[in-house]
């Protein structure tokens, strides 16, 4: 249409410019008066096609050319040759475009097919550059960017640029644009070939210049083709291999370097919370909450086995296969004692790890910090964790089950609660318990039986792994692999010493033991050096995989080498299971609680929910207060209590001892002088320890009517037993001042000594206090010899009793004795021998048999009543002789010298027994309630004996409801 639009024309062109007129001619060219001619354009082959990016330009609206009538043939086929030759140009850059755009993608494509596989190494990159979408938000950004208008303004005119480089196009022929335009005007056909010639020209030589390069180009990626299928299939794995390294250590580098900063500014950031910067009061840390959960759980009634039911990470494995080692370097520091092949784990040692502005351990019971950035903290450490292992161990035991809670915090550690075990022996050997070997498994398998536990499976790799034991242990705990990690350690030592490496590859597989896991690891645990410090041991580990053979011939996976990917393993796997069960037990423990409170409310629905700490505290401060009110006593009441106590104790040998002896004298000077001397020896050996026995057991039983006294509806027998032992253990503990004694021994002798009775009524009052303890002598005296004759008459017919054979004998010999003394008042009070025949012989003659010892006997008991009566019978004669004793006796037949004896004995009684009193009051009682405090808080530290001394239904199960 164009060329014959343009050959028909017979008017003249006017235009403004050459480059205006050349890209309107590039476009579309039509105007109704131009004359029609028959022009063909001669056709241009071209072998390529380029697709030219100048085809997607906007088009401009074309303005109409200013044309004049008139015919002119010589000058109507410049324009169309014009036109035919940049068309071409047009197609030309098409079609290269084309070609170019195929050649790129194929290439693409090649090496695209050739990159490896990056997808399962995913994991090295960070988590939050995965979460990046999640913390930008890009339709804020998208919000932000300069719309479609604003863009282009921005970019360059294509317009003026189309029109420049057709221009230039037409530049390209011999003169300049204008002036070729005009000369073939003027000169009509031939230099109009001329022209087309020239332009013709170098578009053909741009043409094949294209086509050479494309044909290099093929001839290149021949070649390269060529070469790449010369490569060999290994030296393509050993390129991928070390391309996979490479980026693996790219991509490592930059998350030991994100991990750093992020460590850092954690640790400023804690410091700051640590120093009160921000004015608020740090929280634990989940993890600190969970470990003493654990803790608090491990001390519940094993009846509900509910501390089975949280996760912690079990460490077990071979003696010696390098379990501490793996802990140590997860948890950043050389805590744990070593030795050299002995069992150096003798516990089980709970370690929770969790981030902390610094570096430090501290153990559950104890507030001490160990710095362990700072090697003597650390020898401490070690030598803490050993003494309190040796300790835990019983004697004939080897190991314990005794759990050492320890907690380990510092920046960067992974929070996670893990427990190391002993290691699992094959054989006892010499200086173990013999059932050592038992012990072990059953302390694995108590810890290992927990659904919730993550079992860190630790195997040496330095020994053959036909000799493993914790493996079948294990695999019997976990037979599906579910809840188990398995660790090789000593990879180091085991390249070097295995023949074959595809064994190691088969261990890390899976496919040598029969047991499963979950992951499985390889790590190295620095050179066998105690003094190797954990820096070193990670520069170690990571050279020794970068240059191992393990890594590069793909027997090991990146993700499965170096204690730091086992401790992100670790951590992810206990945190998974923690979310798994902690809710499920917290219902449980709901439902629990909820079933006791119920039991509780319909039991004991006015007592408050006191388990058996608060109710060892209540009994305690109820103790305290009966301790005090000893101290309530009235001195009077102590007095009468100790006088009579004491006079009870030591009357028997007053009596029998000083004052019988004494009243047998003849006369009163020989009385007072045998009183005086059996006085002396009794104050100097016996009197005093009795009194000192006296008061400490009158002590004693206050205290226990105190503490045993109920208090009306107020009393809690709940606490009977607990008193009872408190008691007990207190007056064990007790003892008396031993200078008592001294003090009490002089004050008895002065007393003693005193023969002065000032008035008539201290006079009256010692024969009252002689009458009262004649009567109780002769009380008693009756009842023995009633007990030796049998009943009298009267008994016998009234209870229908008889006398024995032996009763009837004694009577006898009563009855004969009794003759005796009514011949002899003044009777002496032994009986002579022949006296004894005498007697005898009269009682045979009477057909009774009578032993000579018999007789004595019964004349013991028959003379003693004789003398008691007679005594009081002297006391009431001597009520009238308080004159005559102020007169010394003098001219006076009447000697009240026993009264003046009782009144020294009484006198005695009441200074011992207010000297005793003093002793109670002022320091006795005080060192009691000590002694008292001292056994409460022996008992509040001894949980097994608050369990057994507070006791019963209630106790339990407000103890329930308290766990």
């Amino acid at each position: 249409v164009i060329c014959r639009s343009l050959a028909n024309s017979s008017y003249g062109i006017k235009r403004k410019s050459a480059l205006q007129n050349l890209h309107l001619v590039s476009r579309s060219i039509h105007h109704p008066y131009y004359p029609t001619s028959k022009f063909q354009r001669p056709p241009l082959r071209i072998s390529i096609q380029l697709f030219s990016s100048l085809n997607r330009f906007p088009l401009h609206k074309t303005k109409l050319l200013n044309v004049k009538h008139g015919y002119q043939s010589h000058r109507n086929f410049w324009l169309a040759r014009l036109a035919s030759r940049l068309l071409k140009i047009r197609y030309l850059i098409l079609g290269s475009a084309v070609g170019g755009g195929y050649t790129a993608k194929k290439t693409y494509d090649q090496w695209k097919d050739m990159m490896p596989d990056l997808e399962e190494y995913k994991w090295i990159v960070p988590d939050f550059i995965w979460e990046l979408d999640e913390l930008i938000d890009i339709e804020k950004l998208i919000k932000a960017l300069p719309d479609a208008d604003d863009l282009a303004k921005l970019l360059p005119d294509f317009d003026k640029i189309g029109e420049s480089f057709a221009s230039l196009k037409g530049f390209l022929s011999p003169g300049s644009p204008g002036e070729t335009a005009f000369r073939a005007t003027d000169q009509g056909y031939d230099n109009d070939k001329q022209f087309k010639k020239g332009l013709l020209g170098e578009l053909i030589l741009l043409q094949q210049q294209i086509q050479q390069h494309e044909e290099e180009a093929r001839r290149a990626a021949a070649f390269s083709a060529q070469q790449k299928r010369k490569v060999s299939d290994k030296e393509k794995i050993d390129q991928l291999q070390e391309e996979l390294l490479r980026t693996q250590l790219k991509y490592q580098r930059m998350l030991e370097r994100l991990e750093k900063e992020n460590k850092e500014l954690r640790k400023l950031v804690l410091q700051r919370d640590d120093k009160g910067i921000h004015q608020r009061k740090l929280k634990k840390s989940l993890i600190d909450m969970y470990s003493e959960v654990l803790d608090i759980l491990s001390d519940y009634d094993a009846s509900y086995n509910t501390q089975d039911h949280l996760p912690r990470v079990v460490v077990v494995g071979d003696q010696s296969a390098g379990k501490t080692s793996v802990l140590e370097m997860i948890a950043q520091a050389r805590i744990f004692p070593r030795g050299s092949g002995e069992m150096m784990t003798r516990s089980p040692v709970k370690v929770t790890l969790s981030e902390g502005p610094h570096h430090v351990a501290l153990f559950k019971d104890s507030s001490r910090e160990f710095d362990l950035t700072k090697e003597e903290d650390l020898a401490a450490l070690r030598n803490e964790i050993e003494i309190r292992m040796r300790n835990s161990v019983k004697e004939g035991c080897t190991v314990s089950t005794e759990t050492i809670s320890l907690s380990v915090k510092g920046p960067g550690l992974q929070r996670m609660v893990l427990v190391d075990l002993p290691g699992v022996i094959s054989t006892v050997t010499s200086g173990m318990a013999p059932d050592t070997k038992e012990t072990i498994f059953s302390i694995s398998k108590a810890y290992m039986q927990n659904p919730n536990a993550i079992i860190l499976c630790i195997q040496d790799g330095s020994v053959d792994a036909e000799r493993s034991i914790v493996t079948d242990l294990v695999s019997q705990m976990d037979p599906q692999g579910k809840r188990t990690i398995f660790v090789l350690t000593k990879v180091d030592l085991a390249e070097k010493n295995v023949a074959s490496p595809n064994r190691i590859q088969q261990i890390i597989e899976g496919k040598l033991f029969p047991m499963k896991a979950l992951g499985y690891f390889a790590v190295v645990t620095g050179k066998g050096n105690s003094s190797e410090s954990i820096e070193s041991i990670k520069e170690y580990e990571e050279e020794f995989f970068q240059n191992s053979k393990l890594l590069k011939t793909s027997m090991l996976k990146a993700h499965q080498v170096t204690t730091k990917n086992l401790s992100l393993a670790v951590s992810d796997c206990f945190w998974k299971m923690v979310r798994e069960s902690v809710e499920q037990q917290a219902d449980a423990f709901k439902a629990t609680r909820f079933n006791l409170e119920t039991e509780w409310k319909n039991n004991y629905p006015r007592l408050r929910e006191l388990d058996r700490n608060e109710l060892f505290e209540k009994a305690k401060n109820e103790i305290l207060d009966e301790v005090i009110s000893l101290t309530q006593v009235t001195p009077k009441h102590w007095e009468e209590i100790l006088e009579k106590t004491l006079w009870e104790r030591v009357s028997t040998h007053v009596i029998e001892n000083i004052y019988l002896p004494a009243a047998q004298t003849a006369n009163s000077g020989t009385f007072n002088t045998t009183v005086d001397i059996k006085l002396k020896q009794w104050t100097d050996k016996q009197l005093p320890n009795k009194a000192v026995e006296v008061a400490w057991e009158t002590l004693q039983d206050e205290f226990s009517r105190f503490m045993t006294e109920k208090k009306g509806k107020e009393h809690d027998d709940i606490f009977d037993k607990l008193k009872q032992a408190v008691k007990e253990e207190t007056i064990k503990r007790h003892r008396w001042n031993e200078r008592a004694e001294d003090s009490l021994r002089v004050i008895q002798h002065n007393a003693l000594e005193d023969r002065s009775i000032s008035d008539k009524q201290q006079w009256d009052a010692a024969i009252h206090f002689m009458e009262e303890t004649l009567q109780s002598r002769l009380k008693d005296t009756e009842s023995v010899i009633e007990d030796m004759v049998g009943p009298d008459w009267k008994k016998r017919w009234l209870y229908w009793v008889g006398r024995t054979k032996e009763q009837n004998i004694r009577n006898e010999t009563k009855n004969e004795l009794e003759k005796l003394i009514k011949c002899n008042e003044e009777h002496p009070a032994y009986l002579a021998n022949d006296e004894v025949t005498t007697v005898r012989k009269n009682l045979e003659a009477r057909g009774v048999a009578v032993d000579p010892c018999l007789i004595k006997d019964t004349w013991h008991q028959i003379y003693r009543r004789y003398f008691l009566k007679s005594a009081l019978n002297h006391c009431n004669l001597c009520r009238r002789g308080f004159y005559y004793y102020q007169r010394h006796f003098v001219d006076s037949e009447l000697e009240c010298n026993d009264i003046v004896l009782f009144w020294r004995i009484q006198r005695m009684l009441a200074i011992t027994a207010n000297t005793l009193r003093q002793q109670l009051t002022n320091t006795e009682v005080r060192r009691l309630e000590k002694n008292v405090k001292e056994v409460l808080e022996d008992f509040a530290e001894d949980n097994e004996k608050k369990v057994m001394l507070l006791t019963g239904k209630r106790v339990q199960l407000a103890e329930d409801l308290s766990k």
